[in-house]
């Protein structure tokens, strides 16, 4: 599915008419995900079970990122998501809005992610909170962190 992706952006990029939409929709039929050719996905992604995969058009998703099944990233009024490098999102995990997220971030599996996540932070629950920075537990895990507060 990567490559099919790679293929129908690097169409899009090139301006070739009908053949980007004609891989996306193929991608819809077999694997019953939505990559848009129009994302922006950068090198080594790799999709897990590959099912259920949904992204909007204008999501940025970085280098090397493993994405598994059932995940959904989302854009909203500000834009789409922005996904840093090494980004590794669970199963079901759902990113909404035009957020950005860090850098080697961890999304636990069926996580709502509706705010920035800081780099090398761990993010669990409904709505996502940090429960971890660069390995070590934050102090107080119930209550939301925000990026703003990190700095």
């Amino acid at each position: 599915m990567e490559k099919l992706y790679y293929l129908s952006h690097y169409l899009y990029l090139k301006k070739i008419p009908v053949l980007p939409k004609l891989i996306e929709l193929m991608i819809r039929f077999f694997f019953h995900a939505s990559i848009p050719y129009q994302a922006d996905i950068g090198p080594g992604v790799s999709f897990g079970h590959r099912q259920g995969i949904m992204m909007g058009k204008r999501v940025k998703v970085g280098q090397r990122c493993k994405i598994r099944h059932q995940v959904t990233i989302a854009g909203g009024k500000g834009g789409g998501a922005v996904i840093g490098d090494d980004v590794q999102i669970g199963a079901g995990a759902k990113i909404i809005g035009a957020i950005r997220i860090g850098n080697r971030v961890r999304i636990g599996a069926n996580a709502v992610v509706v705010k920035d996540v800081p780099d090398d932070a761990t993010v669990v629950g409904i709505p996502a909170r940090v429960v971890r920075i660069a390995g070590k537990k934050v102090v107080d895990a119930k209550e939301d962190i925000s990026a703003a507060e990190l700095v």
